[in-house]
């Protein structure tokens, strides 16, 4: 089973109003399918302090062998963490 960490959007607020939740999933489900364990989240909506992650979860999993999607790498570099 290959393990993919990568964002599920999730929540309909409003007229494009979504947000996302960013998961361990494995790689033959679709993007919002059944999820291994959730990591964080990201709300693009908001300016600051819109992007939270499991550090030490996240690091188990790509310990692991996970493959990380290339928009959470972008998301951590400009967080710094």
């Amino acid at each position: 089973m290959a393990v993919g960490i990568r964002m599920r959007k999730v929540g309909k607020g409003g007229k494009k109003r979504f947000y996302f939740r960013i998961a361990a999933i494995d790689d033959s489900k679709s993007r919002d399918g059944a999820i291994i364990e959730e990591l964080g989240s990201y709300d693009p909506v908001k300016k600051e302090d819109n992007f939270k992650i499991k550090r030490e979860r996240f690091d188990y999993w790509k310990s692991k062998g996970a493959v990380v999607s290339q928009t959470i790498q972008s998301l951590i570099k400009k967080a710094g963490k």
